[in-house]
């Protein structure tokens, strides 16, 4: 228990450093990403207003097909719809966040997602 504890603390300490330096505004928001044992969460932020412009999990990026995909291939869909999303609300341009996580793997196919959506970071 007590690693998983130190592991925490160390991510939350990573997090703290990285939003010290980024911060979204109305014209370029962030892009937060929050990954679970399960799901992954994107949500886009206006720092400057406080408020959260849009919101999308993974399991709402499947879909009503309810498609049986891996947490990787589940990350990237995640990213393609968000930047679909983002882009019918005029926003080209964001301000990418790991939340303090590395860019490895399920973080970094959902940057890419982004990306292929059309999002510019």
């Amino acid at each position: 228990m007590e690693k998983n504890k130190i592991k925490t603390e160390k991510r939350e300490f990573r997090k703290k450093r990285i939003r010290a330096k980024i911060s979204g505004s109305a014209v370029r928001p962030r892009v937060s990403v929050f990954r679970s044992n399960k799901h992954l969460v994107l949500q886009l932020v206006d720092d400057v207003s406080g408020k959260s412009l849009l919101q999308m999990t993974d399991a709402a990026a499947k879909g009503a097909k309810k498609q049986k995909l891996d947490k990787k291939s589940s990350s990237r869909e995640l990213g393609k719809k968000f930047a679909e999303a983002a882009g019918k609300k005029g926003i080209k341009k964001v301000v990418f966040d790991r939340g303090g996580y590395l860019f490895h793997g399920r973080v970094k196919e959902a940057a890419e997602g982004l990306r292929e959506g059309g999002l510019d970071f």
